[in-house]
Protein backbone atom coordinates (compact mmCIF):
# COMPACT_ATOMS: atom_id res chain seq x y z
CA UNK A 1 0.00 0.00 0.00
CA UNK A 2 2.94 2.52 1.00
CA UNK A 3 4.47 1.56 -2.48
CA UNK A 4 1.62 2.17 -4.33
CA UNK A 5 0.97 5.65 -2.63
CA UNK A 6 4.25 6.45 -3.20
CA UNK A 7 4.04 5.53 -7.10
CA UNK A 8 0.71 7.99 -7.10
CA UNK A 9 2.01 11.01 -5.48
CA UNK A 10 5.45 10.74 -7.56
CA UNK A 11 3.96 10.43 -11.18
CA UNK A 12 2.95 13.92 -11.03
CA UNK A 13 5.99 15.04 -10.25
CA UNK A 14 7.81 13.35 -12.40
CA UNK A 15 4.83 14.99 -15.17
CA UNK A 16 5.86 18.42 -13.46
CA UNK A 17 9.46 18.66 -13.85
CA UNK A 18 9.26 16.37 -17.14
CA UNK A 19 7.89 18.81 -18.71
CA UNK A 20 9.45 22.45 -17.18
CA UNK A 21 12.52 20.70 -18.15
CA UNK A 22 11.52 19.70 -21.96
CA UNK A 23 10.49 22.96 -22.39
CA UNK A 24 13.41 24.82 -20.95
CA UNK A 25 15.04 22.64 -23.29
CA UNK A 26 13.78 23.36 -26.63
CA UNK A 27 13.91 27.18 -25.85
CA UNK A 28 17.54 26.70 -24.94
CA UNK A 29 18.49 23.84 -27.93
CA UNK A 30 16.53 26.32 -30.79
CA UNK A 31 18.15 29.45 -29.70
CA UNK A 32 21.84 28.03 -29.62
CA UNK A 33 20.92 26.28 -33.46
CA UNK A 34 19.27 29.71 -35.00
CA UNK A 35 21.72 32.42 -32.96
CA UNK A 36 23.91 34.50 -35.61
CA UNK A 37 27.35 33.81 -35.18
CA UNK A 38 29.97 36.65 -35.89
CA UNK A 39 30.72 35.33 -39.37
CA UNK A 40 26.89 34.42 -40.32
CA UNK A 41 25.48 38.29 -40.86
CA UNK A 42 26.30 39.78 -44.49
CA UNK A 43 29.34 42.61 -44.20
CA UNK A 44 27.57 45.73 -45.61
CA UNK A 45 29.90 46.88 -47.90
CA UNK A 46 31.18 50.47 -48.56
CA UNK A 47 31.75 51.90 -52.17
CA UNK A 48 35.52 51.36 -52.23
CA UNK A 49 35.20 47.54 -51.70
CA UNK A 50 34.08 47.62 -55.46
CA UNK A 51 35.22 44.65 -57.58
CA UNK A 52 37.56 45.29 -60.42
CA UNK A 53 35.71 42.60 -62.21
CA UNK A 54 32.25 42.69 -62.23
CA UNK A 55 29.96 40.19 -63.76
CA UNK A 56 26.46 40.78 -65.49
CA UNK A 57 23.91 39.84 -62.57
CA UNK A 58 19.97 39.65 -63.46
CA UNK A 59 17.59 40.44 -61.03
CA UNK A 60 14.11 38.54 -61.41
CA UNK A 61 11.04 39.52 -59.85
CA UNK A 62 7.82 37.83 -60.27
CA UNK A 63 5.04 40.33 -60.14
CA UNK A 64 1.05 39.44 -60.12
CA UNK A 65 -0.89 42.05 -58.68
CA UNK A 66 1.80 44.03 -56.56
CA UNK A 67 0.67 47.41 -56.94
CA UNK A 68 0.85 48.08 -53.29
CA UNK A 69 4.64 47.57 -53.08
CA UNK A 70 5.98 47.10 -56.68
CA UNK A 71 7.45 50.75 -57.67
CA UNK A 72 9.43 50.69 -54.28
CA UNK A 73 10.93 47.16 -54.81
CA UNK A 74 12.19 47.83 -58.60
CA UNK A 75 13.23 51.58 -57.72
CA UNK A 76 15.73 49.88 -54.68
CA UNK A 77 16.76 47.80 -57.07
CA UNK A 78 17.65 50.43 -59.74
CA UNK A 79 19.44 51.84 -57.51
CA UNK A 80 22.18 49.26 -56.78
CA UNK A 81 25.68 50.69 -56.89
CA UNK A 82 26.61 46.96 -58.55
CA UNK A 83 28.15 48.52 -61.64
CA UNK A 84 27.05 45.63 -64.37
CA UNK A 85 23.32 44.42 -63.00
CA UNK A 86 19.90 44.80 -65.16
CA UNK A 87 16.46 43.66 -63.71
CA UNK A 88 13.35 41.70 -65.09
CA UNK A 89 10.12 42.13 -63.79
CA UNK A 90 7.45 39.22 -64.73
CA UNK A 91 4.45 40.98 -64.88
CA UNK A 92 2.36 37.70 -64.49
CA UNK A 93 -1.20 38.16 -65.81
CA UNK A 94 -2.02 41.23 -63.30
CA UNK A 95 -5.55 42.50 -62.84
CA UNK A 96 -4.37 45.54 -61.20
CA UNK A 97 -2.06 48.77 -62.06
CA UNK A 98 1.11 46.78 -61.84
CA UNK A 99 2.00 47.09 -65.27
CA UNK A 100 1.19 50.47 -65.54
CA UNK A 101 3.54 51.34 -62.58
CA UNK A 102 6.31 49.04 -64.24
CA UNK A 103 5.47 50.90 -67.49
CA UNK A 104 6.16 54.07 -65.84
CA UNK A 105 9.62 53.49 -63.66
CA UNK A 106 10.67 52.16 -66.81
CA UNK A 107 9.78 55.78 -68.86
CA UNK A 108 10.33 57.90 -66.03
CA UNK A 109 13.21 56.85 -63.31
CA UNK A 110 16.56 57.92 -64.28
CA UNK A 111 17.97 54.18 -64.45
CA UNK A 112 14.51 52.72 -66.06
CA UNK A 113 16.66 51.59 -69.37
CA UNK A 114 17.94 49.21 -66.72
CA UNK A 115 14.51 47.39 -66.49
CA UNK A 116 12.35 44.76 -68.60
CA UNK A 117 9.14 43.86 -68.37
CA UNK A 118 7.96 40.70 -69.53
CA UNK A 119 4.05 39.97 -70.06
CA UNK A 120 2.69 37.03 -69.14
CA UNK A 121 -0.69 35.84 -69.35
CA UNK A 122 -1.52 31.96 -69.91
CA UNK A 123 -0.31 29.88 -67.20
CA UNK A 124 0.57 26.48 -69.21
CA UNK A 125 -0.32 22.94 -67.47
CA UNK A 126 1.30 21.33 -64.75
CA UNK A 127 2.81 24.52 -63.38
CA UNK A 128 2.21 26.65 -60.59
CA UNK A 129 1.89 30.63 -60.93
CA UNK A 130 5.17 32.03 -59.33
CA UNK A 131 7.71 29.27 -60.61
CA UNK A 132 6.26 29.43 -64.34
CA UNK A 133 7.15 33.72 -63.87
CA UNK A 134 10.77 32.88 -62.84
CA UNK A 135 11.42 30.55 -65.74
CA UNK A 136 10.12 33.15 -67.76
CA UNK A 137 12.48 35.54 -66.51
CA UNK A 138 15.48 33.70 -66.65
CA UNK A 139 14.66 32.77 -70.13
CA UNK A 140 16.00 36.45 -71.19
CA UNK A 141 17.88 36.97 -68.54
CA UNK A 142 21.60 37.67 -70.01
CA UNK A 143 23.32 37.60 -66.64
CA UNK A 144 26.23 34.63 -65.34
CA UNK A 145 24.12 35.12 -62.33
CA UNK A 146 20.33 35.55 -61.58
CA UNK A 147 18.66 37.00 -58.15
CA UNK A 148 15.59 35.76 -57.76
CA UNK A 149 13.75 38.35 -55.49
CA UNK A 150 10.08 39.03 -54.08
CA UNK A 151 7.87 42.21 -55.27
CA UNK A 152 7.35 43.12 -51.83
CA UNK A 153 10.92 43.38 -51.10
CA UNK A 154 13.34 46.57 -50.82
CA UNK A 155 16.90 46.63 -51.17
CA UNK A 156 19.61 48.75 -49.79
CA UNK A 157 21.85 50.41 -52.81
CA UNK A 158 24.80 48.25 -51.38
CA UNK A 159 22.73 44.58 -51.26
CA UNK A 160 24.16 43.54 -54.57
CA UNK A 161 27.55 44.73 -54.16
CA UNK A 162 27.57 43.22 -50.51
CA UNK A 163 25.48 39.69 -51.21
CA UNK A 164 27.96 38.83 -54.30
CA UNK A 165 30.73 39.80 -52.66
CA UNK A 166 30.32 37.35 -49.65
CA UNK A 167 29.06 34.55 -52.46
CA UNK A 168 32.45 34.43 -53.79
CA UNK A 169 34.61 34.54 -50.27
CA UNK A 170 32.25 31.09 -49.42
CA UNK A 171 32.19 29.65 -52.78
CA UNK A 172 28.58 29.10 -53.13
CA UNK A 173 26.51 28.06 -56.05
CA UNK A 174 23.15 29.08 -54.21
CA UNK A 175 23.87 32.19 -51.89
CA UNK A 176 20.55 33.67 -49.82
CA UNK A 177 19.83 36.00 -47.66
CA UNK A 178 17.05 36.19 -44.43
CA UNK A 179 15.61 40.11 -44.47
CA UNK A 180 14.53 42.54 -41.86
CA UNK A 181 10.61 41.97 -41.66
CA UNK A 182 8.82 45.00 -41.59
CA UNK A 183 5.75 44.03 -38.89
CA UNK A 184 3.17 46.71 -38.38
CA UNK A 185 0.06 45.48 -37.16
CA UNK A 186 -0.66 43.39 -34.39
CA UNK A 187 -1.77 40.22 -35.79
CA UNK A 188 1.79 40.25 -37.88
CA UNK A 189 3.90 40.98 -34.86
CA UNK A 190 1.95 38.30 -32.66
CA UNK A 191 2.22 35.45 -35.70
CA UNK A 192 5.33 35.61 -37.67
CA UNK A 193 7.70 35.19 -34.50
CA UNK A 194 6.29 31.74 -34.23
CA UNK A 195 6.68 31.09 -37.95
CA UNK A 196 10.55 32.31 -36.81
CA UNK A 197 10.48 29.73 -34.16
CA UNK A 198 9.78 26.84 -35.96
CA UNK A 199 11.71 27.44 -39.13
CA UNK A 200 14.76 27.85 -36.99
CA UNK A 201 14.21 24.63 -35.32
CA UNK A 202 13.26 22.89 -38.59
CA UNK A 203 15.91 24.45 -40.98
CA UNK A 204 19.03 25.58 -38.50
CA UNK A 205 21.10 28.12 -40.90
CA UNK A 206 24.60 26.37 -39.56
CA UNK A 207 22.94 22.77 -40.72
CA UNK A 208 22.06 24.30 -44.58
CA UNK A 209 25.70 26.03 -44.87
CA UNK A 210 27.15 22.22 -43.67
CA UNK A 211 27.48 20.74 -47.36
CA UNK A 212 27.51 16.95 -45.79
CA UNK A 213 23.86 18.08 -44.35
CA UNK A 214 20.87 17.29 -46.38
CA UNK A 215 19.15 20.19 -44.75
CA UNK A 216 18.58 23.26 -47.43
CA UNK A 217 16.51 26.54 -46.77
CA UNK A 218 16.53 29.35 -49.09
CA UNK A 219 14.51 32.91 -48.58
CA UNK A 220 12.38 33.84 -52.03
CA UNK A 221 13.51 37.91 -50.89
CA UNK A 222 17.26 37.11 -52.04
CA UNK A 223 18.63 33.98 -54.21
CA UNK A 224 21.82 34.67 -56.03
CA UNK A 225 22.40 31.56 -58.11
CA UNK A 226 24.93 30.75 -60.67
CA UNK A 227 23.22 30.80 -63.79
CA UNK A 228 25.55 27.28 -65.08
CA UNK A 229 23.97 25.85 -61.87
CA UNK A 230 20.50 26.95 -62.66
CA UNK A 231 20.38 25.30 -66.22
CA UNK A 232 22.30 22.11 -64.78
CA UNK A 233 19.47 21.42 -62.52
CA UNK A 234 16.85 22.38 -65.47
CA UNK A 235 16.30 25.73 -64.23
CA UNK A 236 12.46 25.69 -62.25
CA UNK A 237 11.41 24.01 -65.90
CA UNK A 238 12.37 21.08 -63.81
CA UNK A 239 10.04 18.41 -62.65
CA UNK A 240 10.25 19.19 -59.06
CA UNK A 241 10.14 22.61 -59.49
CA UNK A 242 7.68 24.03 -62.23
CA UNK A 243 4.59 23.08 -59.86
CA UNK A 244 6.14 23.93 -56.63
CA UNK A 245 4.10 26.47 -54.11
CA UNK A 246 7.41 26.95 -51.81
CA UNK A 247 9.85 28.07 -54.92
CA UNK A 248 12.76 28.82 -52.98
CA UNK A 249 12.97 26.30 -50.39
CA UNK A 250 12.03 23.82 -53.37
CA UNK A 251 14.70 25.67 -55.58
CA UNK A 252 17.40 25.34 -52.40
CA UNK A 253 16.42 21.21 -51.84
CA UNK A 254 17.35 20.34 -55.16
CA UNK A 255 20.51 22.42 -55.32
CA UNK A 256 22.37 20.91 -52.57
CA UNK A 257 20.73 17.67 -53.72
CA UNK A 258 22.50 17.38 -56.67
CA UNK A 259 25.74 18.60 -55.33
CA UNK A 260 26.14 21.97 -55.07
CA UNK A 261 27.04 24.76 -52.67
CA UNK A 262 23.96 26.48 -50.65
CA UNK A 263 24.78 29.25 -48.10
CA UNK A 264 21.93 30.62 -46.49
CA UNK A 265 23.06 33.96 -43.88
CA UNK A 266 21.46 36.99 -42.01
CA UNK A 267 20.91 39.57 -44.84
CA UNK A 268 19.27 42.25 -42.39
CA UNK A 269 20.33 45.71 -43.09
CA UNK A 270 20.39 44.79 -46.77
CA UNK A 271 17.04 43.33 -47.95
CA UNK A 272 13.64 44.20 -45.94
CA UNK A 273 10.81 42.53 -46.81
CA UNK A 274 6.44 43.80 -45.95
CA UNK A 275 4.99 40.11 -46.50
CA UNK A 276 1.85 40.84 -45.08
CA UNK A 277 -0.87 43.97 -44.34
CA UNK A 278 -3.11 42.16 -41.63
CA UNK A 279 -4.58 38.55 -40.13
CA UNK A 280 -6.10 37.17 -43.41
CA UNK A 281 -2.84 37.90 -45.14
CA UNK A 282 -0.84 36.04 -42.92
CA UNK A 283 -3.18 33.37 -42.29
CA UNK A 284 -3.48 32.35 -46.27
CA UNK A 285 -0.04 32.80 -46.92
CA UNK A 286 1.22 30.65 -43.92
CA UNK A 287 -1.71 28.07 -44.72
CA UNK A 288 -0.10 27.30 -48.24
CA UNK A 289 3.76 26.81 -46.81
CA UNK A 290 2.96 25.39 -43.56
CA UNK A 291 2.16 21.41 -44.51
CA UNK A 292 4.58 21.18 -47.53
CA UNK A 293 7.03 23.35 -45.70
CA UNK A 294 7.47 21.02 -43.38
CA UNK A 295 10.08 17.70 -42.64
CA UNK A 296 9.84 14.49 -41.48
CA UNK A 297 6.49 13.19 -42.76
CA UNK A 298 3.35 13.54 -41.88
CA UNK A 299 3.93 11.69 -38.37
CA UNK A 300 6.64 14.14 -37.00
CA UNK A 301 4.18 17.42 -38.40
CA UNK A 302 1.66 15.26 -35.89
CA UNK A 303 4.59 15.58 -33.48
CA UNK A 304 4.82 18.83 -34.03
CA UNK A 305 1.36 20.03 -33.31
CA UNK A 306 1.13 18.19 -30.32
CA UNK A 307 4.62 19.88 -29.42
CA UNK A 308 4.14 23.73 -29.88
CA UNK A 309 1.01 23.38 -27.51
CA UNK A 310 3.36 22.21 -25.08
CA UNK A 311 6.34 24.46 -25.50
CA UNK A 312 4.51 27.64 -26.23
CA UNK A 313 0.88 27.48 -24.60
CA UNK A 314 1.11 25.05 -21.48
CA UNK A 315 3.86 26.98 -19.70
CA UNK A 316 1.21 30.28 -19.74
CA UNK A 317 -0.76 27.97 -17.45
CA UNK A 318 1.37 27.03 -14.93
CA UNK A 319 0.11 30.20 -12.86
CA UNK A 320 -3.68 28.89 -12.86
CA UNK A 321 -2.42 25.46 -11.52
CA UNK A 322 -0.07 27.55 -8.98
CA UNK A 323 -3.39 29.55 -7.97
CA UNK A 324 -5.37 26.60 -7.90
CA UNK A 325 -2.88 24.65 -5.73
CA UNK A 326 -1.51 27.10 -3.74
CA UNK A 327 -2.28 25.45 -0.55
CA UNK A 328 -1.06 22.79 -1.62
CA UNK A 329 2.84 21.04 0.08
CA UNK A 330 3.72 21.25 -3.90
CA UNK A 331 3.28 24.87 -4.21
CA UNK A 332 7.08 25.31 -4.06
CA UNK A 333 7.32 22.98 -6.75
CA UNK A 334 4.83 24.31 -9.46
CA UNK A 335 6.62 27.68 -8.55
CA UNK A 336 9.78 26.51 -9.64
CA UNK A 337 8.84 24.97 -12.51
CA UNK A 338 6.74 27.52 -13.59
CA UNK A 339 10.01 29.73 -13.25
CA UNK A 340 11.92 27.54 -15.03
CA UNK A 341 9.42 27.52 -18.04
CA UNK A 342 8.71 30.84 -18.47
CA UNK A 343 12.42 32.30 -17.91
CA UNK A 344 13.34 29.90 -20.59
CA UNK A 345 10.51 30.93 -22.55
CA UNK A 346 10.44 34.78 -21.95
CA UNK A 347 14.52 34.59 -22.34
CA UNK A 348 14.01 33.64 -26.07
CA UNK A 349 11.43 35.68 -27.06
CA UNK A 350 12.97 38.70 -26.23
CA UNK A 351 15.92 37.67 -27.67
CA UNK A 352 13.74 37.15 -30.97
CA UNK A 353 11.87 40.13 -30.46
CA UNK A 354 15.12 41.84 -30.62
CA UNK A 355 16.21 40.08 -33.86
CA UNK A 356 12.47 41.01 -35.47
CA UNK A 357 12.97 44.77 -34.08
CA UNK A 358 10.08 44.12 -31.38
CA UNK A 359 8.93 45.79 -28.55
CA UNK A 360 9.61 43.16 -25.55
CA UNK A 361 5.97 43.15 -24.32
CA UNK A 362 5.01 41.02 -27.84
CA UNK A 363 6.52 37.89 -25.70
CA UNK A 364 3.36 37.85 -24.00
CA UNK A 365 1.34 36.94 -27.13
CA UNK A 366 3.45 33.68 -27.30
CA UNK A 367 0.39 31.70 -26.75
CA UNK A 368 -1.88 33.71 -28.38
CA UNK A 369 0.12 33.39 -31.72
CA UNK A 370 1.01 29.68 -31.12
CA UNK A 371 -3.02 28.69 -30.96
CA UNK A 372 -3.51 30.71 -34.07
CA UNK A 373 -0.84 28.49 -35.94
CA UNK A 374 -2.11 25.36 -35.05
CA UNK A 375 -5.29 26.56 -36.56
CA UNK A 376 -2.99 27.29 -39.69
CA UNK A 377 -0.83 23.92 -39.38
CA UNK A 378 -3.69 21.82 -39.33
CA UNK A 379 -6.31 23.31 -41.21
CA UNK A 380 -2.64 23.45 -44.01
CA UNK A 381 -2.72 20.08 -43.63
CA UNK A 382 -6.34 18.85 -43.95
CA UNK A 383 -6.59 21.41 -47.19
CA UNK A 384 -3.59 18.99 -48.86
CA UNK A 385 -4.27 15.57 -47.81
CA UNK A 386 -7.73 16.15 -48.69
CA UNK A 387 -6.93 17.27 -52.22
CA UNK A 388 -8.91 20.61 -51.84
CA UNK A 389 -5.59 22.56 -52.47
CA UNK A 390 -3.73 25.48 -51.81
CA UNK A 391 -5.54 28.70 -52.82
CA UNK A 392 -2.81 31.58 -53.61
CA UNK A 393 -3.21 34.86 -55.51
CA UNK A 394 -6.51 33.70 -57.24
CA UNK A 395 -5.02 30.29 -57.86
CA UNK A 396 -5.44 26.88 -56.63
CA UNK A 397 -2.90 24.31 -56.70
CA UNK A 398 -3.97 20.61 -56.07
CA UNK A 399 -2.60 17.32 -55.79
CA UNK A 400 0.58 17.86 -58.49
CA UNK A 401 2.31 20.57 -55.74
CA UNK A 402 1.89 17.66 -53.27
CA UNK A 403 3.30 15.27 -55.45
CA UNK A 404 6.62 17.68 -55.92
CA UNK A 405 6.85 17.85 -52.31
CA UNK A 406 7.93 13.70 -51.43
CA UNK A 407 10.90 12.46 -51.28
Amino acid sequence: MRRKNFVRSSWPRLLLWSHALGVAGFYLVNWWRTRPGKNDRVRILSARDIRAISPLISYVVPARDEERGIRRCVESLLGQDYPNFEVIVVNDDSSDQTGVILRDIQTQHPHGRLLRVVEVHDLPSGWAGKPHAMHEGARVARGEWLVFSDADTCHAPQALRSAFERAQEEGVDLFSMGADQELETFWEKALIPIAYMGIGMLYPPRQVNDPTSPVAIAAGQFMLIRRSVYESIGGYAAPRLRATVLDDLDLSRVVKGQGYRVCFLDGRGLVSVRMYHNFKEVWHGWLKNAYLGNRGGFAFFLAQLFGLFNIAIAPFLLPLLLLARWRSPRKREIVGATVLEMGALLSYRFWLNRMLDLPRRYALTHPLGAAVFEGILGRSAWQVLSGKGVAWRGRTYHSVSEAAHKK
